[in-house]
């Protein structure tokens, strides 16, 4: 399943691009993922997707999600929306449920403050990060994540038809029912913690879960027949009832969407994926094998001399650091360190590309400000400061080669430290700088 970057873009550009045309679709949204404050676009899929902050001039403002649509192709455009509320559900682990939409020729917001909300805020203005998010190509994940999206919703309105919901998560996957329930009865043995207590707890009853999740749970809310088995809205024990088997319907859609359709969300995503993948065509198939297998090969010359920019996620190459030369310094057991420099060779910074994990590691302790056949100036230290500081801050720096797609290093964990802000560390960096250098002036006069 393809995992690609996903360009963010806040501030003032996303105003920039909502003036650039007239025609646009705005769905209001009811949200339980974290919301971004401000506005964001997210390039998805090939289409631009604007997430309406939750603030708007100090005041709250509805959440929704903006995109161009000509009035010829409404229903083609809020599909792509349902379509996209479905994915960012499952892979930031809430729901984003489509309350009702406007056109209009600017991209006015949908605000019927009963419907739209958003129940969880983000601090910051850049905060908001879905980068990775898989692309649904395949028409049955994208039904099964359809439903997910609703149960998820329902869970907090309607029991019975969030279970509903669930269910037809696995249901929509069978043609053949007996494969279905032979599925369902296997998958069960693995459910753990509350899912799995409440399983134990129908076992001691002596009940046969897979039937009792068909007959009492599916039938009986879909169905409303004369002496046939019903979940009555009036009756309290088949309300309890199914409120405590939803939690099984919901953990086995759950797994049947992580496990056999092998859909990741963001936590299993930065797990699994290989960070360094993108830059494999860098380096021949026999070499790359023996990094990613934790040798040492004898040549890794063809990342030596290598014209990289390094930058900061979401905001790309950091000024003055856009032409940094690759030096490969040492090869060990899988591990390649790498030395950049910039132009002016005043600047340098150290990673550790380690192909056994997939991962990419910045070197904080080793990098600095380089005094030689250059001295460093007011831009080489605000440089420094600005890749030092906000890394340090828990930033996630990005290098990026030609047209390949950037690679994201890990995130700095500080150690017996409290980083300071970096917005503050920077000017008092650049602020140093230029003492000092005011006083080797006077000096030298």
């Amino acid at each position: 399943m393809k995992t690609p970057y996903i360009k963010h873009t806040f501030g003032d550009e996303v105003s920039r691009k909502l003036k650039s045309r007239h025609g646009w679709l705005t769905a209001g949204v009811a949200s339980s993922i974290p919301w971004p404050s401000l506005d964001v676009c997210i390039e998805y899929a090939e289409d631009e997707y604007f997430l309406r902050g939750s603030e708007r001039e100090g005041k709250p403002s509805p959440p929704g999600i903006t995109i161009a649509c000509n009035r010829d192709d409404v229903d083609n455009v809020i599909s792509k929306v349902y379509r996209f509320t479905s994915i960012l559900s499952w892979f930031l682990g809430g729901y984003v449920y489509v309350s009702g939409y406007v056109l209009g020729s600017h991209p006015i917001l949908y605000g019927d403050q009963k419907l739209v909300y958003s129940s969880l805020g983000i601090a910051g203005s850049k905060s908001f990060n879905c980068n990775h998010m898989p692309i649904i190509e395949n028409e049955n994940v994208r039904k099964a994540l359809a439903f997910w999206r609703e149960g998820k919703r329902l869970c907090h309105i309607h029991d019975s038809y969030a279970f509903l919901s669930f269910y037809k998560v696995i249901e929509s996957q069978f043609s053949d029912t007996k494969k279905k329930v032979k599925w369902i009865a296997a998958a069960i043995d693995n459910l753990t913690d509350r899912a799995g207590k409440r399983v134990a707890e129908l076992r001691q009853e002596g009940i046969d879960i897979s039937r009792h999740l068909v007959e009492s749970g599916r039938c009986a809310v879909a169905h409303a027949s004369f002496e046939g088995e019903i979940v009555d809205p009036d009756v309290p024990s088949d309300r309890r009832r199914l409120s405590a088997d939803l939690i099984i319907m919901e953990e086995l859609a759950r797994m049947y969407i992580r496990d056999e359709l092998k859909v990741p969300d963001s936590r299993s995503l930065y797990r699994s994926r290989n960070h360094l993948s993108p830059w494999d065509s860098l380096i021949p198939p026999d070499t790359l094998e023996i990094l990613r297998c934790g040798g040492t090969p004898e040549d890794c010359s063809c990342l030596h001399g290598l014209t990289v920019s390094v930058g900061l996620w979401p905001d790309g190459p950091i000024k003055g650091l856009e032409k940094m030369t690759m030096h490969v310094d040492s090869v060990k057991d899988g591990v390649v360190k790498m030395v950049l420099i910039n132009e002016r060779k005043t600047v340098l910074l150290i990673f550790f590309l380690d192909y056994r994990s997939g991962k990419i590691h910045t070197n904080l302790e080793d990098g600095g400000l380089i005094y030689g056949e250059n001295s460093p100036e007011e831009a080489d230290v605000l440089s420094y400061a600005t890749f030092f500081y906000h890394v340090l801050g828990n930033g996630i720096a990005e290098l990026a080669h030609g047209s390949l797609e950037p690679i994201d290093c890990e995130v700095v964990i500080p150690v017996n430290i409290i980083p300071p802000n970096p917005e503050e560390a920077i000017k008092e960096a650049v602020q140093r700088f230029r003492s000092e250098h005011a006083a080797n002036e006077n000096k030298e006069r």
